[in-house]
């Protein structure tokens, strides 16, 4: 699919907070963004510095802050959503991989700590094997070193 078929397809704000966080993530914007805090320091001194001088660059960013918060949330929801199912399509489409981790961003974070607990020993076996792709499983990890250690200790 090509940038000129995926045009129009979300909403008006998506489209929006989209091009809005990838401009202001430009070198050209925060060139611009500098420029302008170094012109507003230099009329410090034409303006006494006085407290409407302050008040132009603070109401300025706090306004900008605000509102920019909201728009890179918006556009990073929907690229961890899109990763999220991208993540989900690869675990689905793979025979050896568990079902069980498709929409694992709903269970709670203890069922998580258990679940890493699980691929961390997982990758402890796969490591004393040699071969990452040889189990998918603790069961099969933990059978082969048994096999492997038992065939070690016979002469």
């Amino acid at each position: 699919m090509n940038n000129e078929s995926k045009r129009g397809r979300g909403s008006i704000f998506d489209t929006f907070a989209t091009k809005v966080t990838q401009a202001t993530g430009s070198t050209p914007v925060f060139v611009g963004a500098f420029s302008l805090v170094v012109i507003w320091g230099i009329c410090g001194p034409i303006f006494n510095y006085s407290e409407n001088w302050q008040l132009v660059i603070n109401t300025g960013t706090t306004i900008i802050t605000f509102l920019m918060v909201f728009l890179i949330q918006k556009a990073q929801n929907k690229d961890s959503l899109a990763i999220q199912i991208k993540l989900n399509e690869l675990l689905a489409s793979h025979k050896n991989a568990s079902n069980r981790l498709v929409d694992i961003e709903d269970i709670s974070e203890e069922e998580m700590k258990v679940i890493e607990k699980y691929y961390k020993k997982l990758g402890d076996l796969a490591e004393k094997d040699n071969e990452l792709s040889r189990t998918h499983s603790i069961d099969d990890a933990e059978e082969n070193q048994h096999i492997k250690s038992g065939a070690r200790k016979q002469p």
